[in-house]
């Protein structure tokens, strides 16, 4: 994640120009690392969330409340007393630091105007949020670092406060304007190219580095020494462009996703990503609230539903290992009518055999007449031999036909575990994993719940709007496949879904009227998106009208067969799309 010096040097400036003049109101501490300051300007009032959370250090605007706990900590209470009433006068960021500095005017005790500075270091491990006093004498800290946890710094009440530093002297980018100075710094550092730029100067993230050297058409993996004079000179441009840019503050905050799934944020473009899902915002705070809040939410259900991935993969490679074994046995079968064939030439021709014989060579009718010969057992007569042929053969045919149904059945059931894959892969919430745990509790895949009344889940299927305004509806699961198809959807209504693997049923509400084309290729590419090809660039999706679909007897659920459709090839995706809630 790039939450580096030029993500807060944006940050910084969004803060300015909401909250410089505002008072704040209220302070509260959620969490332990955590606070939350409302604060009253011309906008109205803004909400500033800040955390030292050694995972995810962050600072942002936001419109959502958090309540606090009944005893407010000390730090809380020692913020309540210093700045609570105060006016926020300025907020800088020390050079290229990910450091924000708030500095509030407030009366003390007599009533005389003094100031207080409140620092927020998003430094990952090293996080902390900081209350100064004037003359830069720590007040307090949301994290008291003593003598015994950092010999370099400690951050407690009464010491004075400075910036630590902590990996030797590194330029400010900011600074830089001349591309040759910018080389030379660049060339006497003796690493890969990204690491280079990142190493040093102030503020640059490793993904930053890495955007710069792309840019510039340079393999931010090979060593720096590797450049020619000319590559280096077309580097160090590109990384002054891109500084011109932040000083002229030209941002363009984005969230890069591949799939549903947050990858990066930034407030630069990041082209490096060309292959990547890629969505502006206007607002840095906007930004950073939603990368966090659908990373938390896509790392939370990934843990939720570990127990189940290794159930289900458990129970995928075993069905797998028995669909072979089951097929070769049935390879093994295809001997059988030799040996039918060989009992009724030896009940034809078996009376020209002497005693004893272990070999009969006969003329077989099966195949023009041609000679073939049979072994014999010259211990028994020659109907005995025949009878021993045709006990083979009724064996292997009886394993034949048992083979083939259970080879069907063991096929099914693959096909049954990778739809509820899927339906894991495409899970937003816990109620989606409520109703996939039950149909896999249904099938004996896991145990299930108690012996009383099935809780019901509130998981309900998706429905996107098309660009033409039809209501577009995408089960999540097989539950929601079979209850979209078989009890929303209309006969004339259409139903799409990924050729000849696990996917979603997706349907379109026609409401009597003849669809656009865009309606028919936007349904198709939500087919495909929430299918098992989601990756793919293209990708064959079939569309039938859903009074074709028909549901076998006994069949698990989600499962479904049609013998007349078009089919339209799309590359899957949401784009021009919009999720209705």
């Amino acid at each position: 994640m790039a939450f580096d010096g030029i993500t807060i040097s944006a940050l910084t400036y969004e803060l300015q120009n909401k909250l410089c003049g505002a008072r704040i109101s209220k302070v509260a501490q959620p969490e332990a690392d955590e606070l939350l300051l409302s604060c009253k300007g011309t906008d109205g009032q803004l909400r500033l969330s800040m955390s030292a959370n050694a995972s995810l250090p962050y600072v942002y605007l936001t419109d959502a409340n958090k309540p606090g706990p009944l005893t407010a900590p000390t730090f809380c209470m020692v913020l309540r007393k210093q700045i609570s009433g105060g006016r926020i006068t300025d907020i800088c960021q020390p050079g290229m630091e990910r450091i924000i500095r708030f500095e509030i005017e407030h009366l003390d005790e007599m009533g005389d105007p003094c100031r207080r500075y409140l620092i927020a270091e998003l430094m990952g491990k090293h996080s902390n949020i900081i209350l100064c006093d004037e003359n830069d004498t720590i007040i307090d800290s949301i994290k008291h670092i003593s003598a015994a946890v950092s010999s370099l710094r400690q951050v407690l009440p009464g010491h004075k406060y400075f910036i630590a530093q902590t990996q030797g002297y590194k330029h400010n980018p900011l600074e830089v304007s001349d591309a040759s100075e910018a080389a030379e710094v660049l060339s006497g550092y003796p690493a890969t190219v990204s690491k280079a730029i990142y190493s040093s100067y102030t503020g640059i993230s490793p993904v930053t580095a890495s955007e710069i050297a792309y840019r510039a058409g340079v393999d931010g993996n090979s060593p720096i020494a590797s450049l020619s004079r000319d590559e280096l000179y077309h580097l160090a441009n590109h990384f002054l462009w891109m500084m011109q840019d932040i000083r002229d503050r030209k941002y363009s905050p984005v969230i890069i996703r591949d799939g549903r799934e947050p990858v990066e944020f930034a407030v630069t473009e990041l082209t490096q990503y060309s292959d990547l899902e890629c969505e502006h915002f206007e607002s840095i705070s906007y930004v950073l609230e939603a990368f966090y809040a659908e990373k938390a939410a896509f790392t939370r259900i990934r843990q939720k539903s570990a127990d189940l991935r290794h159930i289900l993969s458990t129970a995928i490679e075993r069905s797998h290992k028995k669909y072979q074994l089951q097929l070769k046995q049935l390879a093994d079968t295809d001997k059988r009518d030799k040996y039918r064939i060989y009992g009724e030439l030896i009940n034809t021709y078996g009376y020209e055999l002497a005693p004893g014989a272990g070999m009969l060579e006969a003329p077989n009718y099966y195949d023009d007449n041609n000679l073939i010969k049979i072994p014999l057992d010259s211990t028994k007569t020659a109907s005995e031999n025949a009878q021993k042929y045709f006990d083979r053969y009724n064996k292997l045919k009886r394993t034949y036909e048992a083979l083939s149904e259970q080879i069907i059945q063991t096929k099914n059931e693959i096909d049954h575990l990778d739809s509820i894959q899927n339906a894991l892969d495409i899970a937003q919430n816990a109620d989606d994993l409520m109703q996939i745990r039950e149909e896999m509790a249904e099938y004996g895949y896991i145990k299930k719940r108690g012996a009383g009344k099935r809780q019901s889940s509130k998981s309900k299927p998706l429905c996107y709007l098309s660009s033409d305004g039809y209501e577009i509806y995408v089960g999540k699961n097989n539950y929601q496949n079979d209850m979209l198809t078989f009890k929303m959807a209309s006969g004339g209504d259409w139903w799409f879904h990924a050729k000849g693997i696990p996917g979603s049923h997706v349907i379109v509400k026609s409401r009597g009227r003849e669809l656009p084309d865009r309606v028919f290729e936007e349904a198709a590419s939500l087919a495909g998106y929430y299918s098992k090809g989601r990756e793919s660039d293209k990708l064959e999706i079939d569309y039938l009208q859903r009074k074709n679909i028909k549901k076998p007897n006994g069949s698990a659920p989600g499962f479904v067969v049609y013998y007349t459709n078009y089919s339209i090839t799309v590359r899957p995706g949401t784009a021009g799309l919009t999720q209705l809630l």
